[in-house]
């Protein structure tokens, strides 16, 4: 019954959410059609605002749990999302082994998984072009497929925006044993940076 009343809640939130964002913000959707049914996935996107989580949340066609700084529990909105959606949250200035492991239990569920791996909002401009590797980690560890996002606009309201599904990538032939080298995270990382970058400059 509890998750029952989850997917209804979610249902309900995600029309709520896709209408504002389509009226308010004006946003096209592209490429969603090229997400996968199932299977695991690892969402990872630009991050303009505090718009894009719930964004890509609404648009995927995917149950997505999202991972987020445990600061944004104290935000209500955030906090009623993040139960509806079973989001995990990870603490910013430590070694969050627990929400790893959840988020690596979710991927090998065939489940899906959502992050910025800039780790901040306009991270790429603050960390000098930079990435985290935590995304080209998992996917090394489980498999599972990168979707890239390029989320486009000023994100003002009435202004036109954009929200833009890349391919799929498939890193399964850098994964070559058990332990996963430092190198070969910085190589899908990179490759997962050039495709969201891409994305990110499509004129709308």
């Amino acid at each position: 019954m509890k998750e029952f009343l989850k997917k209804i809640g979610r249902a309900i939130v995600r029309f709520f959410i896709f209408t504002y964002c389509k009226i308010v913000y004006r946003v096209k959707i592209i490429g969603n059609e090229k997400v996968p049914k199932d299977g695991a996935l690892i969402f990872c996107g630009n991050h303009r605002t505090y718009l894009d989580p719930p964004l890509i949340i609404v648009t995927a066609g995917r149950h997505i749990r999202f991972m987020a700084k445990q600061e944004l529990k104290k935000n209500p909105l955030f906090f009623v999302l993040g139960i509806l959606f079973e989001g995990i949250y990870v603490k910013r200035d430590a070694k969050d082994i627990s929400a790893m492991k959840e988020a690596l239990k979710t991927l090998k569920a065939g489940n899906c998984i959502g992050l910025f791996p800039e780790g901040t909002r306009n991270g790429l401009e603050k960390n000098d072009g930079q990435i985290k590797n935590g995304a080209a980690y998992m996917a090394l560890k489980t498999g599972a497929k990168v979707i890239p996002i390029g989320i486009v606009g000023p994100a003002k309201p009435f202004s036109k925006n954009a929200i833009i599904y890349g391919e799929p990538l498939d890193f399964l032939e850098y994964n070559m044993g058990k332990k996963i080298e430092k190198d070969t995270e910085d190589i899908v990382s990179e490759k997962i940076k050039t495709e969201i970058v891409k994305l990110s400059g499509t004129e709308i």
